[in-house]
């Protein structure tokens, strides 16, 4: 479940990097995972007694560990979880939506008990290929007695991989307006006046809103329902080649910081 979480901030990030009325921000750009700066507030996750929980997604799960589908609400991304228990190290998530598998990932930790692995493809957020990629995570507090070793307080420490249709977005600025494409088919056209915007294409979030924060900055927030889920700051560089996003998570109260160099 961190690696949807953390996927879907990512991908709010890309989306949400709108354009300068000197149309600074044209093009095509790329998200770098190398000097990537992930939250710092762990994820929690239990696995005893045959139940899984996520006690920081949002909203929580709580399912039966038994590799079946387990039904989930208020996720708009996934309808049920199927968390199967491969050894006392590993673990599969299948993550679906009205039946059809939309995210698979697999979690393994290290002998030590000090760090995981995880891989996963999610096309939950897509129209066209998936996104992949892989990483890793620190422990940062142990779980209880008794319970699986992927159990804790977990925070991410890198992505080593991350498929290209994640990392790309491309910006247009016309007259007063931006617009926003990008692989996986999110898209909006969007006033750089703070108003309100539709956005397509993303089942979690359903409008947004542009404002030009200074010469060479914008502030971005985006809504679902009408409620703020995400805030990015976007600041251009100098040399005019690279944007530095600071992002605030409304739903995990989480902040993190990300770079992208134009492609």
């Amino acid at each position: 479940m961190k690696k949807r979480q953390w996927f879907g901030l990512l991908l709010a990030i890309l989306v949400s990097a709108p354009a300068m009325a000197q149309s600074a921000f044209d093009g095509t750009w790329k998200f770098n995972l190398t000097d990537a700066q992930f939250p710092k507030k762990p994820d929690v996750f239990l696995l005893k007694d045959g139940k899984y929980q996520c006690t920081t997604c949002v909203p929580p799960i709580d399912v039966n560990a038994d590799g079946t589908d387990q039904p989930v609400k208020g996720h708009p991304y996934y309808d049920s979880v199927a968390i199967k228990v491969v050894d006392d190290r590993t673990i599969e998530e299948t993550d679906k939506k009205g039946g059809k598998t939309v995210g698979t990932s697999k979690t393994v930790v290290a002998p030590d008990g000090k760090t995981q692995t995880f891989e996963f493809s999610d096309s939950s957020n897509t129209s066209g290929d998936p996104v992949t990629g892989k990483g890793s995570s620190t422990r940062v507090a142990q779980g209880p007695a008794g319970s699986h070793a992927v159990s804790g307080s977990w925070v991410t420490a890198k992505m080593d991989t991350l498929s290209d249709n994640a990392l790309l977005v491309t910006f247009k600025v016309e007259g007063d307006s931006l617009s926003m494409t990008s692989p996986t088919g999110q898209s909006y056209v969007a006033k750089l006046d703070g108003t309100d915007a539709p956005y397509k294409g993303d089942p979690g979030i359903s409008s947004v809103a542009v404002k030009k924060m200074g010469k060479n900055s914008i502030e971005e927030t985006d809504k679902r329902d009408g409620k703020a889920i995400t805030v990015t700051r976007m600041t251009v560089g100098t040399d005019g080649k690279t944007i530095t996003a600071k992002v605030e998570d409304k739903l995990h109260g989480t902040s993190s910081q990300f770079t992208a160099t134009k492609q």
